[in-house]
């Protein structure tokens, strides 16, 4: 791509950029103020000029190939260029935005807490949040760090555990009450589990749950965490839920507590090239010094990085 094509396709590179990071062409059309035309026809044009296919669409949204990889560093590169035209900040203060994807409860009870310090130390950082619970992407995909459940195994990639939870049974006592308390986990099997919908349950720590109990009738099934806690709050089921989710909540009572719990690991996943970054260096860092001091997640307590 030569200096005029890359002067017009300035626009495209950007909206690949967007894309790339966002993963779906509804979401880039919103965050730039275009619509979806605009989008796809821009992504297009790009392919064009360079003669490379840049993206693929995957369950998760749209992902970015080997040959996009290389287009997403430079249109990176030039972002953070134009970024220090309009900066007023001549010192070596952190600046720049990290994009990162995590579990709901992960987001919600660790990384929320841990990253609002890191931005009260750095005011030029920014943290964008994107909430799923799926395997870690092969491809880069636009987010700078991942957390995933269960170790990850990515190429070109720094892989790291960082916070151990269970999965355990709740119900609240009215629930026990209506329904009756299991005694055995075969008892389990005339209730019904508020979990995550099984058919689309891609994260294999999480669906190894499963096969430790007994077939039960479906409750509130949910790709969202806080559904299953909410379901379970309401009556609607057993839980299977985190530890340090559920009991913050004095209404949910442990059940089976010493027949059943099944453990789970945090890991975050960061590629070699995001950790050139100084943002997000930084807000690894910080996820890492949290682990690193073996801080376990309070029950209604926000966690304390060291």
């Amino acid at each position: 791509m030569d200096w005029e094509e890359l002067h017009t396709n300035l626009p495209s590179l950007m909206t690949f950029l967007t894309v790339a990071r966002l993963g779906r062409f509804t979401a880039a059309a919103d965050s730039l103020g275009i619509n979806h035309a605009t989008v796809s026809r821009r992504i297009n044009g790009l392919e064009k000029v360079t003669g490379q296919r840049l993206l693929l669409r995957s369950q998760s949204g749209w992902e970015i190939t080997a040959e996009g990889r290389q287009v997403f560093e430079i249109a990176e590169e030039i972002e953070q260029s134009l970024a220090k035209l309009v900066s007023d900040d001549t010192s070596n203060a952190v600046t720049g935005t990290v994009r990162i994807g995590a579990p709901e409860a992960f987001t919600g009870h660790i990384a929320v807490p841990v990253l609002a310090r890191v931005q009260r130390e750095h005011p030029g950082l920014d943290v964008e949040l994107f909430t799923s619970t799926q395997r870690a992407r092969q491809n880069r995909s636009g987010l700078d760090l991942e957390i995933v459940v269960g170790k990850p195994e990515v190429p070109r990639a720094w892989e790291r555990p960082l916070v151990e939870y269970q999965l355990k049974l709740y119900a609240t006592q009215s629930y026990l009450d209506q329904h009756g308390r299991p005694a055995t986990l075969q008892e389990l099997g005339q209730h019904r589990l508020n979990y995550y919908v099984e058919a689309i349950l891609l994260v294999q720590d999480l669906d190894a749950a499963l096969t430790k109990l007994p077939q039960m009738r479906p409750g509130l099934a949910s790709t969202n965490v806080y559904a299953h806690l909410t379901a379970t709050l309401e009556s609607a089921g057993i839980g299977l839920l985190p530890d340090f989710v559920a009991d913050a909540h004095p209404d949910l009572v442990n059940v089976l507590s010493e027949e059943f719990a099944h453990p789970a690991t945090y890991w975050a996943v960061v590629r070699q090239e995001s950790l050139r970054n100084p943002a997000v260096a930084t807000v690894y860092q910080a996820l890492r010094d949290y682990a690193d001091g073996g801080v376990s997640v309070q029950p209604g307590h926000s966690p304390t990085v060291r």
